[in-house]
């Protein structure tokens, strides 16, 4: 019999499942920044003991999702317009990074995740929040293209913070189409193998989403990232 087609049953401890669950709900905004968090709430919510809550909650303090303050409890950040220069410039040098590496694997490969991903994205053009859910799904897969898990890490969780920027600052938002575009031209230059068209695509992408996110409007917009 040929198990080789199998790959092994990823084994995660509670505490690092209820971490994704909280994470997944700040992103989402479910949680929005400023929200003061309960355990015993959260607790009931989960159907999970007090214990794994709290490690997981810790977690997220580690990875500057939440804030402790002292004799008040735990709190989901809020960030500010130098916050979100810091989230993007860290984005820029991790996806750059992760690209690099991605050009020297296995090319084909990558493409072909990023193909899928576009794909997704241009299914869901004319609806704003998949449209952020999948545009957060194509720069993590983009990542995930790398092959490193620690780059993958840290991606993951600027992710969730440039959503966080988002929902707290966005005004203005670029066409759907626009936003396709750019993606699109990213996963043709890695196909293409241009290192250097990849890193000015991606440069360009991160300094136009700081720019649209800070920039004055009228009023708020669902929140697309980039």
């Amino acid at each position: 019999m040929d198990l080789s087609g199998l790959e092994p049953v990823e084994r995660r401890s509670t505490a690092a499942i209820v971490a994704d669950r909280i994470r997944t709900a700040i992103m989402r905004g479910t949680f929005p920044p400023g929200t003061q968090l309960g355990e015993v709430e959260l607790a009931a919510a989960l159907g999970v003991s007090r214990g794994p809550l709290r490690e997981a909650m810790q977690r997220l303090v580690a990875e500057g999702l939440l804030r402790s303050e002292r004799h008040r409890g735990l709190f989901v950040r809020e960030l500010d317009a130098a916050d979100v220069r810091d989230v993007y410039t860290a984005r820029t040098a991790i996806e750059r990074a992760a690209g690099l590496l991605l050009l020297a694997g296995d090319r084909v490969a990558a493409t072909e995740r990023l193909t899928v991903a576009l794909a997704r994205m241009e299914a869901v053009a004319d609806d704003p929040v998949a449209l952020a859910d999948a545009d957060h799904a194509f720069h993590a897969e983009f990542v995930a293209a790398s092959g490193s898990p620690r780059l993958r890490r840290m991606a993951d969780t600027l992710l969730v913070e440039t959503r966080m920027c988002l929902a707290a600052l966005q005004e203005t938002l670029p066409p759907a189409a626009a936003l396709i575009a750019e993606h699109r031209e990213l996963r043709d230059a890695v196909r293409d193998g241009d290192a250097e068209r990849m890193t000015a695509v991606l440069e360009a992408h991160m300094a136009d989403a700081v720019e649209r996110i800070l920039a004055p409007g009228p009023s708020p917009a669902p929140a697309v990232p980039a």
